[in-house]
């Protein structure tokens, strides 16, 4: 194995991403609740459709991270670095979340509860 696919620098690569994770979901979070917010919409709805919105794309540049590191033939040993590590470096990982589907589903499932809730506001 070369020094590129090592378990260290997979924990590397895993520090990163969650020291990254908070700013990039912050960053994409804000529009959606400035928007849901100007709309008035309820504060449970807000907040669950700020989650909702940011997460694929915080997902998709983390993703892109792990790309960027490992190169896109390798980038499958870290995932299944990650899925050998649930209660540590893996804790919140699932090999579903990098499926293109499973990110869109949320990204629509946030534009429809931003619907929902601005619709029971009228």
């Amino acid at each position: 194995m070369n020094q590129e696919l090592s378990p260290k620098n997979f924990k590397r690569i895993s520090i990163i991403n969650w020291m990254l994770s908070v700013p990039f979901f912050i960053l994409f979070a804000w529009p959606y609740w400035y928007l849901a917010n100007l709309s008035g919409i309820e504060q449970f709805i807000i907040y669950t459709g700020c989650c909702l919105f940011s997460i694929p794309f915080m997902i998709t540049i983390l993703h892109g991270h792990v790309t960027m590191a490992l190169g896109e033939a390798h980038r499958h040993h870290y995932y299944d670095w990650l899925a050998d590590q649930p209660l540590t470096y893996g804790l919140f990982f699932h090999p579903v979340m990098m499926r293109t589907r499973f990110r869109l589903i949320l990204l629509v499932a946030s534009i429809l509860l931003f619907i929902i809730g601005f619709v029971l506001t009228i």
